[in-house]
């Protein structure tokens, strides 16, 4: 008989484990208790009831947690939260070079593709060392309207999307007071870079009773800029110091209680680049542009309605300003006091129409502070024929003379048209350029004409020698006929509104400035009464 010593551990069959069976068979009795609960409470606890219980344990369970979640949604009610669209701007410009999956699409009219977070998809960001967790969620819910994006009408939305933006709660304060600012700003930068500038013009349609937008617009992509401008150096430099300027002194327009606007009028004989210069002004601000047809309109209360649907960092056209309205309230007056002297028909067709007064309030009045950096631009041929009212400072702040094609102006265009600027002819082409008064478009136009370089300068020439004979015999033939302008000047008649009386507007060729005489009206002294005499400083006027 042998001893046995008892062992210090129970048997294997002591600490067998429970069979999968078993384990299986309690998971499925669990589970059938969760499910009989959930009958339970479905079927006899009233649905806010459920809600409440609900609440209270999510509630439970966030205390405990050390995390903070901010819901942004894609619309606060029926308004659309402008803080979703910053952060899905930013959220763009974070994406790590690592994502598995991403959206990708191209917006309608825009140049550049949008990259997007995927449904459920989280990207982590860092800021002054706290982290921060995004998670876009797309959820499908009951249909609702919001408002359209022109404002009219309502389109129904089914989707719900939104940003869960996580973070430990002791940063909390640091995340609404400063990073949200922050993913703002940012946003704007990412917004300008992938900017496509555009052109905006009237919709044909804006006065049938179709509600919609009254601008319809395409992409600019006009290539002036001020480095391919026909235009001095000097000049050229005086315009970009003023637009930095005026882009840089928000503040200082607030200060100082003027609207955040910038006026300017260029003037000059048609083809001295006018148009190219709104162009470069655009490009280099990257501001869109408003063309403003005032034809187009007929009361000062659509003008206004214009006015408000522009967006801000724009440039607002309006071309041959001289030529588009009646400017002149007084002739308009004039011309109602008389109908027997005019089309009785015109007068009905024109009873409604933009005034004088309705402009300048839309340039300088109350609803000029509706929006914010904005450039306004008028162009004329004909700067004597606008009224002096409207080319006061705070209308139109810089008057910009676009004249004659320059020695410089020249060798700015060989350079863009022929490739280079230097070359044995360009001497006589300059000395004929200051003789010939030919604007850069005939330039332009006469360096397009040939493929070589050597027969476009040539031709050049030829046509500069042809232009300066003719101007020769032009004016020989006014001094053969006594037709001197400072002697005589040109007369225009148009109607004075005070008396209703037929007047003369003499323009002095000596100085280029408008007077007006009376028919018949003695003058005290001989001298001639100025109407309009104001000679500007370089800071005014190029």
């Amino acid at each position: 008989m042998f001893w046995r010593p008892k062992t210090m551990f129970p048997s294997s069959s002591a600490t067998q484990m429970p069979s999968a069976k078993t384990m299986i068979s309690a998971a499925a009795s669990a589970a059938a208790t969760i499910v009989l609960f959930r009958s339970i409470v479905k079927e006899y606890l009233p649905y806010e009831f459920q809600r409440y219980i609900l609440y209270k344990l999510k509630t439970l369970i966030n205390s405990f947690s050390l995390e903070f979640t901010l819901v942004i949604e894609e619309y606060d009610n029926l308004n659309q939260n402008n803080l979703f669209k910053a952060a899905e701007l930013y959220l763009e410009s974070i994406i790590p070079p690592d994502a598995k999956k991403l959206k990708i699409s191209l917006i309608k009219k825009e140049s550049n593709f949008s990259l997007s977070l995927d449904r459920n998809q989280e990207i982590v960001d860092t800021f002054n060392g706290v982290t921060l967790k995004w998670k876009y969620i797309s959820k499908h819910g009951p249909i609702k309207y919001i408002p359209s994006p022109d404002n009219f009408n309502s389109m129904p939305k089914s989707e719900d999307k939104f940003f869960e933006l996580s973070f430990h709660k002791k940063h909390k304060d640091v995340v609404i007071d400063v990073y949200l600012k922050h993913v703002i700003e940012k946003s704007k930068e990412t917004k300008e870079e992938k900017k496509s500038l555009k052109l905006f013009t009237l919709t044909p349609d804006r006065m049938s009773g179709r509600r919609g937008d009254v601008w319809q617009s395409v992409n600019l992509h006009h290539p002036a800029t001020f480095d391919t401008l026909a235009m001095d150096m000097e000049g050229k430099r005086v315009i970009m110091e003023d637009l930095e300027r005026f882009v840089k002194r928000r503040e200082f327009y607030r200060r100082v209680g003027k609207a955040w606007k910038r006026g300017y009028l260029l003037f000059g004989p048609p083809g001295t680049g006018k148009s190219s210069l709104i162009a470069a002004i655009a490009n280099y601000l990257k501001f869109d542009i408003y063309d403003l047809e005032l034809t187009d309109l007929k009361t000062n209360s659509e003008l206004r309605n214009l006015l408000i649907s522009t967006e801000n960092k724009s440039v607002l056209v309006v071309e041959d300003i001289d030529c588009s309205i009646e400017l002149q309230d007084r002739l308009a007056q004039a011309r109602a006091m008389m109908p027997s002297r005019h089309n009785p028909a015109y007068n009905q067709v024109n009873q409604y129409q933009v005034t004088l007064s309705g402009l300048l309030n839309f340039v300088d009045g109350l609803w000029s502070s509706c929006g914010d950096e904005r450039i306004i631009i008028f162009t004329t041929n004909h700067k004597e024929r606008l009224d002096p009212a409207l080319l006061r400072p705070g209308r139109m702040d810089m008057h910009i003379l676009m004249s004659y094609c320059t020695p410089c102006g020249f060798k700015l265009l060989a350079s863009n048209y022929l490739g280079f600027t230097e070359h044995p002819l360009f001497p006589c082409v300059e000395a004929l350029i200051e003789k010939a008064r030919v604007t850069p478009a005939e330039v332009g136009e006469q360096l397009l004409r040939y493929e070589e370089p050597e027969s476009a300068i040539t031709g050049l020439i030829e046509f500069l020698e042809d232009k300066s004979e003719r101007l020769k015999r032009e004016d020989g033939n006014k001094d053969s006929n006594g037709e001197s302008g400072t002697a005589e000047g040109k007369l225009a008649q148009e109607l004075d509104g005070n008396n209703g009386e037929v007047v003369k507007k003499e323009l002095d060729e000596s100085n280029g400035e408008v007077v007006k005489k009376e028919e018949g009206a003695q003058e005290p002294d001989g001298e001639i009464v100025k109407e309009e005499g104001r000679r500007v400083g370089i800071g005014e006027q190029w």
